[in-house]
């Protein structure tokens, strides 16, 4: 009697674990994510007292949310969901670093964020990531002034753990794990070929993947729900172009091309700038083309069933 009280009670411990799963599976995935580049936050400040001064998270996150909010009104006649504005001026937080205490980089790169969603768009679709679009920006425009995070937060193994974690859960969550894990995988590879062929320590080459800035990648730019393209199998094949076009400019670096400073500071958000807007608009089009073919068949199909 005891054993099946037992196993009763095992069935419904798992039963309730499954619930919670399948509520957690309808949460907007964009407080998963608000909630990943907090925990990446707060451990980054404690740890590493890396946010450089909290005015820089008061103005990214100011301009973020004023920006939002006016255009959102003017576009749409109503203030939209607050989110998209928390989730960028955080990681513009954490990802810019200008030299001195200049704050004029979190005002202009919040603004860019925010409003590239506005008007760099293909129908009612934005095409570029806000945050990366906006440290691209910065980069290309002021190389001089404007930096990126890299091995500021380090690799303690604790941290990153936890980090890679939660990251890896709520990917899955969402269902972009394959994205970033595709990406991981061709980073991998890729640099190690690309170590081989320049007879270069692969370690070096490959040890940029557990830092802050490609956590913050890897779990918020490249899978972005809203400048994703629609299918499994496309999405593993952008991610495998991103790491290409990345690998391409990193070889170009090390072969002393003359390239923008932009592309020897932050080669992966350069590749997504570059590749991720075209496979939308693409992507776009295509969904575009199937459903104007589908129309006049249905049109046709309703007026044959007139009387």
């Amino acid at each position: 009697m005891s054993n099946a009280s037992h196993a009763t009670h095992a069935t419904a411990e798992r039963h309730a674990i499954m619930r919670s799963w399948e509520r957690a599976s309808k949460v907007d995935p964009r407080y998963l994510i608000a909630f990943l580049i907090t925990l990446v936050l707060v451990a980054a400040q404690l740890r590493y007292h890396m946010v450089g001064g909290y005015d820089r998270l008061v103005m990214a996150l100011a301009v973020c949310t004023a920006t939002e909010v006016l255009l959102s009104w003017f576009d749409r006649g109503k203030i939209v969901n607050l989110l998209s504005a928390y989730i960028s001026g955080l990681s513009l937080t954490l990802l810019i670093k200008p030299q001195g205490g200049a704050l004029w980089p979190f005002a202009v790169g919040g603004f860019l964020a925010i409003s590239s969603k506005y008007v760099l768009r293909h129908g009612d679709n934005h095409l570029w990531n806000p945050t990366n679009f906006a440290i691209t920006a910065l980069l290309l425009a002021a190389p001089d002034t404007v930096s990126v995070l890299s091995h500021q937060f380090g690799n303690d193994v604790t941290t990153n753990l936890v980090i890679w974690t939660f990251g890896l859960v709520i990917a899955a969550r969402v269902g972009v794990l394959h994205i970033t894990l595709t990406y991981v995988a061709s980073f991998l590879l890729l640099n190690s070929l690309r170590a081989a062929a320049l007879g270069q320590s692969l370690l070096p080459e490959i040890a940029p993947i557990t830092g802050p800035m490609y956590q913050l990648f890897v779990f918020f730019m490249i899978t972005d729900p809203r400048t994703v393209v629609r299918g499994r199998r496309q999405q593993i094949v952008v991610a495998v172009v991103i790491a290409l076009m990345e690998t391409l400019i990193r070889f170009g670096s090390d072969k002393g091309w003359p390239l923008p400073t932009a592309f020897n500071a932050a080669p992966a958000f350069l590749a997504l700038a570059l590749v991720g807007p075209v496979a939308k608009w693409l992507d776009l089009r295509r969904l575009r083309r199937q459903t104007t073919v589908r129309l006049p068949f249905r049109g046709a199909t309703a007026l044959s069933q007139e009387p």
